[in-house]
């Protein structure tokens, strides 16, 4: 017997605001039902994947993550950190090797933490 990963919730201050945000990250819609002013949650349906979910609390976040999100690019590492930094997200930690090895550690609008890892074709042109 398994379980099967069904989603991954996120707590965060601007459901809503911040589910348009991943969905600019990931190309994937917002849930059918999702309106500006949601109060209580808003869902990034993910193809093939679990669900991301996000639940608006009144807390902030105060500490680093001890779970983030891993992203593979379709397309360049590098390409694709400048796009996700002119979707609002911030460098946290620049990874990246001269050699084309290594990630860059970024941060949503709210402060959560993701990797940018590179994609099948930067891995292919270092060999690593």
């Amino acid at each position: 017997m398994v379980s099967v990963l069904q989603n991954v919730a996120i707590d965060c201050a601007d459901a809503y605001g911040l589910a348009r945000f991943w969905s600019g990250v990931t190309g994937r819609p917002l849930g059918p039902e999702d309106r500006p002013g949601d109060e209580e949650v808003a869902v990034l349906l993910a193809e093939g994947g679990p669900t991301l979910y996000f639940n608006q609390v009144p807390e902030p976040k105060t500490v680093k993550n001890r779970i983030h999100l891993c992203l593979r690019p379709e397309d360049g590492r590098d390409p694709e950190v400048a796009r996700l930094l002119a979707l609002g997200a911030t460098m946290v930690a620049d990874r990246r090797n001269r050699d084309g090895t290594g990630w860059a550690v970024l941060a949503d609008p709210e402060g959560n933490e993701f990797c940018v890892l590179r994609s099948a074709s930067d891995r292919a042109a270092t060999n690593a």
